[in-house]
This record gives structure tokens, C-alpha cells and sequence, in this order.
């Protein structure tokens, strides 16, 4: 797609045209957009946010999956959580057990030894 396609596409979804959200989203996740796809979520689109999610956990992207976490996204969190998991990333699950998520204090107590701080 050119950018000027893009841009005329940017713009249609930035008017409210949830055709042209729905094609930038699928876009962005094709490409591996993550400032798109960030974009477009922080716009309200829950699809985007879906997408962001699946896209983050793939590149095992802490930071971002903490961001959506940090906003309320529950989704985000566990897939945070398993990404955490995956990655050995020890203090990520304590600071989500010590926010009183369940899960990440179960995962650190299944974890024993491994996830002491």
C-alpha cells in the first residue's frame, strides 16, 4: 500500500469510518506495526488492542504488555504473565503479586526457589 493510501486510510478511520479502522488494524498486524497498532488502540480500538497484545507476546515485549496491564487490561495481564513465565522474568511476576494479582503470586509459588526476588 502507498502512503499516500495510507494516509487517506489514516484519515477516514481518524473520521469515524470503522471499515478503514478494521483495514489499518489488520495492516498494522500484518506488518508487525506496533506504533500503529499502539495508535489505533490508545484510539479505542479493541481489535487493535487485541492485536497489540497477540504482537507484544510474540516478541516477547514486557514493556508493552505492562503498559496495557498497567491501563486495566486484563487480557494483557496474562498474557503478561505467561510471557513473564516464559521469559524467566522473575520480578515481573513479583510486582504483579505484590499489586495483589493471584495469578502471578500462584505462578511464583508453583515457582518455589526460582522466583525469589
Amino acid at each position: 500500500m502507498s502512503e499516500e493510501s495510507l494516509a487517506d486510510l489514516r484519515a477516514r478511520a481518524g473520521q469515524g469510518d470503522r471499515d478503514a479502522v478494521d483495514e489499518l488494524v489488520e495492516l498494522a498486524g500484518e506488518r508487525g506495526d506496533v506504533v500503529e497498532l499502539r495508535r489505533l488502540s490508545d484510539a479505542g480500538s479493541s481489535d487493535a488492542t487485541d492485536q497489540l497484545i497477540q504482537l507484544a507476546a510474540e516478541l516477547g515485549d514486557i514493556g508493552e504488555l505492562r503498559r496495557l496491564s498497567d491501563a486495566g487490561n486484563d487480557t494483557a495481564t496474562d498474557q503478561l504473565i505467561e510471557t513473564a513465565v516464559e521469559l524467566e522474568k522473575w520480578d515481573e511476576l513479583h510486582r504483579l503479586a505484590r499489586l495483589g494479582n493471584r495469578t502471578a503470586a500462584e505462578e511464583l509459588e508453583e515457582l518455589g526457589d526460582l522466583g525469589e526476588e
